[in-house]
């Protein structure tokens, strides 16, 4: 709540200061006239009496009541319209087999990499979004879109298996510059995370790289993994699960190329903070440029005052001249 005129708050104590001098004033009055004290006889104070003491106090709430509607309280409700520029964003990542490596403790790397991908898409409200998971081979698993919501829930359920296995890095690539070749976007970049080497698909990842930049789309790739061996989990359906170590496969040298040429920038994950680290510092370099307007709309609560007032006002006068008239 807020008001238009707030100074007239300061009149609030006045009607209480003027009920106080006139209760001083009237204790200090001498009697016109005496009369006898009668022994052991008490007055007791009526229903009438009572409510005669009030009415000085009903003119003093009338006022104060006035006082509040005059400075015109109101409430209102916030609006916020936010424009953007946009950037429109995808993200290709790496459902091949060996993302179940379990260097990133207690979690794989596809799990951690998902986790880090939903904290960077909750602090890019203003942005279009889209994903694209590849293994030996490539598809869009949600479109670009602001309703992150739905693009959380779907990166959620992105799981082993989806795609037959095999890290075709240059495919990955390929099906997200299609996602942003037509979008207007002042900014259109992909976000590309791996774990491995190109060994399928039927473009390699340099030469999607050059598609990207002849289009003006900019690619971050991130290469997760230890640079020991991993523990990899391997199900045996007689003995159960066991682990075996997994080399290093990350081709540090092509994703450092792919960045490069198109004007983005490579990073190295060996354990999960830095890869939440890694996407912090994307974000940072990606910065929308958002412009906002606010107002608010106010709703008038004086009357809901003035109501009150008034029909205390009338009360007393109305009892004052009736059932509570003094003669003086």
């Amino acid at each position: 709540m807020s008001f238009v005129h707030p100074w007239f708050l300061l009149l609030l104590p006045l009607p209480f200061l003027l009920l106080w001098l006139r209760g001083r004033s009237q204790r200090a009055r001498t009697a016109a006239a005496a009369w006898s004290k009668l022994d052991r006889q008490t007055l007791h104070p009526t229903s009438r009496t009572r409510a005669a003491a009030f009415l000085p106090w009903a003119r003093a709430l009338v006022l104060s009541f006035l006082v509040v509607a005059v400075a015109r309280p109101r409430t209102g409700e916030r609006e916020i319209e936010m424009t953007s520029e946009g950037i429109d964003i995808v993200l290709a990542l790496d459902i091949s087999g060996s993302m179940k490596a379990e260097d990133f403790q207690p979690q794989n790397r596809l799990h951690v990499a998902k986790k880090a991908a939903a904290t960077f898409i909750d602090g890019r409200p203003g942005d279009r979004i889209g994903l694209v998971v590849f293994a030996a081979n490539s598809f869009t698993q949600c479109p670009l879109t602001t309703d992150h919501e739905v693009l959380k829930r779907l990166l959620d359920e992105v799981d082993f298996g989806d795609v037959k296995d095999g890290t075709a890095i240059g495919m990955g690539i390929v099906n997200a510059v299609n996602r942003l070749e037509d979008v207007p976007a002042k900014s259109r970049v992909v976000i590309l995370l791996s774990d491995g080497q190109n060994n399928a698909g039927s473009v390699d990842p340099i030469t999607a790289a050059r598609l990207a930049q002849s289009v003006g789309v900019r690619i971050y790739t991130i290469g997760v993994g230890s640079d020991d061996d991993a523990p990899f989990p391997v199900d045996d359906p007689v003995f159960g699960r066991r682990y075996v170590r997994l080399p290093s496969m990350v081709d540090d040298a092509t994703l450092t190329k792919v960045a490069e040429g198109t004007g983005g920038q490579y990073f190295r994950a060996t354990e999960a903070r830095a890869l939440e680290e890694i996407y912090a510092r994307i974000d940072s370099m990606e910065k929308t440029e958002i412009e906002t307007r606010e107002w608010m709309n106010y709703s008038e609560t004086g009357s809901y005052l003035a109501l009150p007032a008034l029909a205390l006002l009338l009360g007393e006068i109305l009892l004052s001249a009736t059932i509570l008239r003094r003669l003086t």
